[in-house]
């Protein structure tokens, strides 16, 4: 059974920061690639992070590079997206996602995650 429970979403300002926290209730969750994911109003849902099992590699969407952060603590299992220098494009639904125990080091891209949490939303206002 996996649970994935997202916090931190919130109205803010552009040029502001929100930090996002995903609370994962999964077995053996050190093996799995964690990621990051939204959805505007009208569009398909994109990939925006996701991060290896270990840690040591992270991917980011190129609308969000220099700008969002994650990052991992394998002993909370949590998983948290800092965004920095937010747009009234970040505007959007964010879901927190995990793949199956054996795709740890995130190759394969951003359509292969299994799991899902039932979203945080995320408000800029120009």
């Amino acid at each position: 059974h996996v649970q994935l429970v997202e916090s931190g979403g919130g109205s803010v300002q552009a040029g502001g920061s929100l930090r996002l926290s995903c609370a994962a209730s999964v077995n053996s969750y050190v093996g799995r690639c964690m990621g990051w994911f939204r959805q505007a109003p009208g569009k398909e849902r994109e990939g925006v992070a996701r991060i290896s099992a270990g840690a040591g590699t992270t991917y980011y969407a190129d609308s969000v590079k220099g700008r969002f952060t994650i990052s991992r603590d394998n002993a909370q299992k949590t998983v948290s997206l800092q965004m920095n220098s937010l747009k009234p494009e970040d505007t959007a639904m964010y879901y927190c996602a995990a793949t199956l125990l054996s795709r740890g080091d995130c190759s394969g891209g951003w359509g292969d995650f299994n799991y899902w949490g039932q979203g945080t939303q995320v408000t800029v206002s120009a």
